[in-house]
């Protein structure tokens, strides 16, 4: 499997991250670091403690990096997340969370399969 072929499959834009990152070897090492990140798990633990402060934080900060590594598939709902929590306020964020852990999912399982792929 490819790097091009792991954005294809989360259904995110691979040429636009190639414009905006040097080389193919440093997005492939860059992807391979995402699956440890703890944002994403930061987030949820948030939320489920009703922590509109920290929950903002993070998904502020997952906003960040889904938009550097060219994640559009998951930039967009944590984008929505984001703004929603903005304001302190955890309105919204039943409703929006559950689109953030689908791309989140989507994005996890096409990164499993290069993994995999590369052994």
């Amino acid at each position: 499997m490819t790097i091009r072929e792991v954005y294809d499959k989360m259904g995110a834009d691979y040429e636009a991250v190639l414009h905006r990152l040097p080389s193919e070897a440093l997005i492939g090492r860059l992807l391979l670091k995402f699956p440890a990140d703890a944002t994403f798990r930061t987030l949820k633990d948030a939320l489920a403690a009703q922590d509109a402060k920290t929950a903002f934080r993070a998904a502020h900060t997952l906003k960040g990096v889904c938009q550097n590594l060219g994640f559009d598939n998951l930039f967009q709902p944590v984008y929505d997340l984001t703004e929603a929590l903005r304001g302190g306020s955890l309105e919204g964020s039943d409703e929006l969370m559950p689109l953030v852990e689908k791309q989140y999912d989507i994005t996890m399982q096409a990164i499993r399969d290069y993994e995999a792929s590369q052994q």
